[in-house]
């Protein structure tokens, strides 16, 4: 049985929390795996090992800009969970249920 607060998010946003953070990673996963491995193959195989440390740092880049998405997915739920002119405490308890 799911408490208030999950049904609560689950009507804000139609998907659970679990499934927002496999929707904004799992590109985000392929395409560093793909960098790392395209990286591996410039460096050893061919020998380039300045393109291959080039295109090895866009692994990081490309997690770091799909967490910053996933952020302001985040930002864009607690905003609209706690309206304007209420407190933090006030909108913790509504959550939980405890008005």
């Amino acid at each position: 049985m799911a408490s208030k607060q999950q049904m609560t998010e689950q009507d804000m946003s139609g998907q659970t929390a679990q499934e927002l953070g496999e929707q904004a990673f799992g590109p985000a996963f392929l395409a560093s795996a793909a960098s790392v491995g395209l990286a591996l193959y410039y460096f050893f195989v061919r020998g380039d090992r300045q393109r291959g440390l080039f295109v090895g740092l866009w692994a990081p880049t490309i997690l770091g800009f799909a967490g910053y998405i996933n952020q302001r997915k985040i930002l864009r739920q607690i905003e609209t969970i706690t309206q304007p002119g209420t407190t933090l405490r006030n909108a913790i308890d509504s959550m939980m249920g405890n008005q």
